[in-house]
Formats: structure tokens, C-alpha cells, sequence
């Protein structure tokens, strides 16, 4: 009889477990099943890889010039062409890939560490910290997101580095909002009350208890606030404040193609990566809200 009540009192403690592990799994497993969601993570993937792998894929360097193939279309020595100083058009978008991924994901994480916190911060507390704070989120919001970053870049030089930080900052104030936002919306709730009065203290609830609540939201918008950086560091680098030659870049490879309009290869190819890059993560994020709406509504 204690056997069966040992057995039992374990049963209970693992159910609950396995039903966690299992909601915790949802999410993802949804997004995966979304058509959507597949698509834009098999186009992601492929570019993340030739990203990485760049060095294996790429058929030549990418700065060699050979003057034997200058502006020569598509064949199977070349197959996307080459440009004005006979670089190998494939191998440039291939390695462009590691820039394009590097400015991107770096200051859309730059980003999150800052724009997270200062929305946790200023929805929790509130007050005058809230006010102040708040106004200087509005102040970079007024500015359109290119142009604010054309003013940080022309500050601070043109360059790789430079270009992440511009980003970096343009992006923190619209994840400050839409955390803060979040945050003012649970703060007041039954459970976080509960939280607060059995002695957790405030770093804890926003932990524990709000932070839970908020980062669904916050991945979805990241996704879709990565195919903005993409574009605007593309314009940057084709306004020549970005990624600076011989680096290659799909924004300056498009301004270089201007130049050039019988050679369609340069620029087609190139915005053939910006269009699959920005149109995956799009297709991710759109498949990752469908499944937290779907998640939320079963929990309902």
C-alpha cells in the first residue's frame, strides 16, 4: 500500500513536469509545422551557412581582380558574372553574407541588452524615471530610422564598427516601448501582486514573473526589427557610410551596379540576397506570432 502511494505521490511530482517541458516545446514545434515558418527558416538557414561558411563555398576571393573578365556576364566560369575590376560577382555575395549577418544580428542583440532592461525599468518603477527616460526614447523616435542613423554614422565616421552602433541605438528606443508597454500591462495583475506580497523583491517579480510574460513578444519583434537593420545598413553601405571596400557588402555592391546598368548582374543578384534575407526573417516572424496567438489562446 505505501508502494502504490510512493508511486503515485512520484506520479504527480512528474506530470506537472512533463507538461511544462511540453508548453515550453510548443512554441517552437508550432512554428516549425507553420508553412511560413519553414520556409523562412530553410532561407535562413542557407544564408547563415554561406555566411559562415564563406571561405569553403566562395569559388574565388573575393578581391581578386582579373582583367581577362571585366564586366562579364553569367557562365560557368562565373556564374553570377563579374563586376567592373572583374571580381567574381558569387564569391562577393556569398562573403557579403558574413557582413551583412554580422552588422545585422550584432546590433539587433546590442539592442535587446539595452532596450530590454530600460523598458523592464521604467514600466515597473514608473515616477519621474519613468518620464525622463521615456522622453529621450521619444526623441530618437521622432527622427526616421535612416536618417538617424546617417546622422550617428556621419558622427562618428564611416566604418563596420560604427555602422553597428548606429543601428544599435536606432533600435533601442522601439524595444524600450514595446517592453515598457508590456510591462505596464501586467505590473498591476493579480500575480504579480501575490509576488510582491509574499516578499519577492522587485528584480525577482521582473525575473520570475513579468519577464516570462514579455519575451515572446520581444523575439517576435526582434525577428522582425532584424530585416529593418538589414535594410538600413544595406543603404548606409550604399551611401558609402557603411561597410567601407574592399570589404564587400550588398549595399555597396548596388551602389557600384548603378554605374552600370547593361551589367544587370551586379545589382540583381545582390538584391536577390537583401530580398531572401529580409523575406525569411519576415516569414519567421509572422509564423512565430501566429503560434504565441495560437499558444495564448489554448492557455485561454
Amino acid at each position: 500500500m505505501s508502494e502504490g502511494l510512493q508511486f503515485n505521490t512520484t506520479a504527480g511530482n512528474v506530470l506537472p513536469t512533463l507538461e511544462k517541458r511540453a508548453k515550453r516545446a510548443s512554441l517552437p514545434l508550432r512554428t516549425l509545422r507553420h508553412p511560413l515558418g519553414r520556409i523562412g527558416l530553410v532561407l535562413f538557414l542557407a544564408l547563415l551557412i554561406c555566411a559562415l561558411a564563406a571561405a569553403f563555398i566562395a569559388p574565388y576571393d573575393p578581391a581578386v581582380q582579373d582583367y581577362d573578365f571585366l564586366l562579364s556576364p553569367p557562365s560557368p566560369q562565373h556564374w553570377f558574372g563579374t563586376d567592373d575590376l572583374g571580381r567574381d560577382i558569387l564569391s562577393r555575395v556569398i562573403y557579403g553574407a558574413q557582413t551583412s549577418f554580422e552588422v545585422m544580428l550584432s546590433s539587433i542583440a546590442a539592442a535587446l541588452i539595452l532596450g530590454v532592461p530600460i523598458g523592464l525599468a521604467t514600466g515597473y518603477f514608473g515616477g519621474w524615471f519613468d518620464d525622463v527616460v521615456m522622453r529621450i526614447m521619444d526623441a530618437l523616435l521622432a527622427f526616421p530610422t535612416l536618417i538617424l542613423a546617417l546622422a550617428i554614422v556621419a558622427a562618428l565616421g564611416p566604418g563596420l564598427v560604427n555602422a553597428i552602433i548606429a543601428l544599435a541605438i536606432v533600435n533601442v528606443p522601439a524595444f524600450a516601448r514595446l517592453v515598457r508597454g508590456q510591462v505596464l500591462s501586467l505590473r498591476d495583475l493579480e500575480f504579480v501582486q501575490a509576488a510582491r506580497a509574499v516578499g519577492m523583491t522587485d528584480l525577482r517579480v521582473l525575473c520570475r514573473h513579468i519577464w516570462p510574460s514579455v519575451r515572446g513578444s520581444v523575439v517576435i519583434y526582434a525577428s522582425l526589427r532584424a530585416s529593418t537593420a538589414l535594410i538600413t545598413e544595406s543603404a548606409l553601405s550604399f551611401l558609402g557610410l557603411g561597410v567601407q571596400p574592399p570589404t564587400p557588402s550588398w549595399g555597396s555592391m548596388l551602389a557600384v551596379s548603378m554605374q552600370y546598368f547593361d551589367a544587370w548582374w551586379m545589382g540583381v543578384f545582390p538584391g536577390v540576397a537583401v530580398f531572401a534575407t529580409v523575406l525569411s526573417l519576415n516569414f519567421l516572424g509572422d509564423a512565430l506570432r501566429d503560434s504565441l496567438d495560437s499558444n495564448l489562446s489554448q492557455r485561454g
